[in-house]
């Protein structure tokens, strides 16, 4: 974060400086955890839902940081501290991550979308990063907290962003895409994920479709051309480039090969050019994604060395089938960030054409489903069974019917209620040229399941 005054800071939010001094340091970082206090920051108390930040202002302070905007006052205030009083620190925050966002005249690219939008993210800046220095959100930085932090990290290195965000209910694409105020607005597609809060996917894309408020006037919006819903999105006072396999698509996927666990490669045609790529992660689904980050290259200038050796460099972001390889051929493919019947069932078709000699998969409760949670979750282990996947472990009381399903369709299957009970059956399973799928919604915390499987060959 570039230095900001306390002035410029109490303008942006629109606040009160409740103890003027003339002598006040710059600050160069905002933190929102008391307990990750640097040296300097601005401390901005978050309240939540069982918590109140508000209460570890002084704790902040005396760890370091030099003030903090806050809507409750403290009883005693410190005189070698600041304090800029505001109606609302979530708004605060946002109108301060905007008007930050105002320095920087570089592109800015906002990613949405129900399945692979952190995917996207990744190789987009991946490839952006060919030719510019690049900030990316972090990890899962996609929120209400995430994204105004992400945009304040920005410095003056940075000559583009590439900012993810997420959402499940109706008006935080808009309230996000209020600070990021994209040039490029990218939808991935329009899924089931957060149906239960949305209603229906119609719901969903009306939702999604967010991110146009706050498009830049003439601005470019890349969508999923094989998307049936997207491809009812007309263009408004953006252009619109559609990228897939269909034959109306203006960035055109063709010759696909899957090669396993070491990536795919494709082609991808635009008016302009065409690419061969190849891209080192596994699933026919990644075309979709470098097709995306074709067109967002080509809009931003680069050129087609540029985006070939770009989308060449990608690296999967945490646990995004993440190929983890153990002794005696065994494979774990670490997918368990997060679920939905979309990104199962991608998962589930790589696991299937996997060359190995016995294939597991690990499937836990997916979240967010409303009325489609048990048929949903019945149908993933059908199509487990039906994809010749040897044995599933299904975890979780969600899950249960998806041991339904293996088991209806012919499948081997157990179920567990929790991940540790099913820990042991796992090692068990896990033998010589074996390929495990491990994946669930994040709420399941599958992750410490994976840890434990390789702590075990370490």
């Amino acid at each position: 974060m570039q230095p900001m005054t306390v002035q410029e800071i109490t303008a942006a939010v629109s606040g009160i400086w409740w103890n003027p001094s003339p002598d006040v340091p710059e600050v160069t970082c905002v933190c929102t955890d008391s307990r990750k206090i640097t040296p300097g920051c601005l401390f901005l108390p978050w309240v939540g839902e069982k918590f109140d930040g508000h209460d570890f202002i002084d704790t902040a302070l005396a760890a370091g940081a030099a003030g903090c905007l806050c809507a409750k006052l403290p009883r005693d205030l410190r005189p070698d501290k600041f304090y800029i009083k505001v109606d609302d620190t979530r708004l605060a925050l946002r109108a301060l991550a905007s008007a930050y966002r105002d320095k920087f005249r570089i592109p800015f690219v906002q990613i949405t979308g129900s399945v692979g939008k952190t995917t996207t993210k990744e190789i987009v800046a991946s490839t952006l990063g060919a030719k510019f220095r690049v900030l990316k959100t972090p990890e899962n930085y996609n929120n209400d907290i995430g994204t105004p932090l992400t945009l304040l990290g920005l410095g003056p290195e940075h000559q583009a962003a590439v900012i993810e965000t997420g959402m499940n209910h109706f008006g935080e694409i808009e309230y996000l895409g209020a600070m990021v105020r994209p040039d490029v607005a990218v939808i991935s597609n329009i899924g089931d994920a957060h149906i239960e809060f949305l209603g229906s996917r119609e719901g969903i894309l009306r939702a999604k479709c967010e991110i146009f408020q706050h498009l830049r006037s003439g601005g470019l919006a890349v969508l999923n051309g094989d998307d049936a819903l997207l491809n009812t999105v007309e263009a408004g006072d953006f252009r619109i480039v559609r990228c897939g396999q269909s034959a109306h698509c203006d960035v055109r996927i063709t010759e696909i090969a899957d090669h396993g666990v070491e990536g795919i490669t494709c082609t991808v045609v635009t008016a302009r050019d065409s690419y061969a790529l190849s891209i080192p992660s596994p699933g026919a689904y990644m075309a979709y994604s470098a097709s995306i980050a074709v067109a967002v290259g080509e809009e931003l200038g680069l050129s087609r060395e540029e985006i070939i050796r770009g989308v060449g460099q990608y690296e999967p972001a945490g646990s995004r089938m993440r190929v983890i390889r153990l002794p005696e051929g065994r494979m774990i493919l670490d997918d368990c960030y997060n679920a939905n019947p979309q990104s199962v069932t991608a998962a589930l078709e790589v696991l299937a054409k996997t060359d190995c000699d016995r294939k597991v998969a690990v499937l836990g409760d997916m979240g967010e489903l409303g009325d489609l949670t048990e048929q949903a979750h019945y149908n993933m282990g059908a199509l487990a069974a039906m994809l010749g996947v040897d044995f599933v472990v299904a975890i979780g009381t969600k899950a249960a019917k998806i041991a339904d399903g293996t088991a209806q369709s012919g499948g081997e299957v157990l179920h567990f209620a929790t991940k540790e009970e099913a820990l042991s059956e796992l090692r068990e399973q896990l033998g010589p040229n074996t390929a495990m799928l491990v994946k669930a919604s994040h709420s399941m915390h599958f992750g410490a399941l994976v840890e434990e499987l390789r702590k075990s060959y370490d």
